[in-house]
């Protein structure tokens, strides 16, 4: 569903560098999509760490502030490519480093703190690489993702793409 004219749809999101994005898009490559099958594009590769949905566009100087919160740098491996049971193709890290569950959770406080309400399933933090994948032919291997996190963003998904409208460092 598309933003409506005085909203702004809206996530936070680990946003990669061309280097890493170059190995996210060699991942996505390597898999065998079925007919039907919606590959992400390469611009739009990422790892969403809340989605806050539609949100009227008179908050986005009072969410620039408020979703700041402290990151500490840390290391993400990816490189476990799954299929999950609703047709979406996934890469998913190795493990999930504290810090990187720490940032999430200070990112909900933040959320809250706005007034707004976290999504309340459990964080599986992953990087999309296809939807309607179901019968995907899923690659074993590819490149190790080794990926230094020094900040997020906050993302606006429009018409024509994504636009990182602020880095939070």
């Amino acid at each position: 569903m598309d933003a409506q004219p005085d909203t702004a749809r809206l996530f936070l999101a680990l946003w990669p560098d061309d280097a890493v994005r170059d190995r996210l898009r060699a991942w996505r490559d390597a898999w065998t999509w079925p007919r039907g099958a919606a590959p992400v594009h390469t611009d739009k590769l990422h790892l969403t760490l809340h989605f806050l949905g539609n949100l009227p566009a008179a908050r986005l100087p009072e969410l620039l502030d408020g979703l700041t919160v402290p990151v500490a740098p840390f290391d993400l491996q990816l490189g476990r490519a799954a299929l999950w049971h609703n047709g979406i193709a996934v890469l998913e890290p190795h493990g999930q480093p504290q810090a990187l569950l720490d940032l999430h959770a200070r990112l909900s406080d933040a959320l809250l703190a706005l007034g707004l309400v976290p999504e309340a399933r459990a964080y599986r933090p992953h990087v999309t690489m296809a939807r309607r994948a179901n019968g995907a032919g899923m690659p074993q291997s590819g490149p190790e993702i080794d990926w230094a996190i020094t900040h997020y963003a906050l993302v606006e998904s429009r018409p024509d793409g994504y636009t990182v409208l602020k880095e939070y460092r």
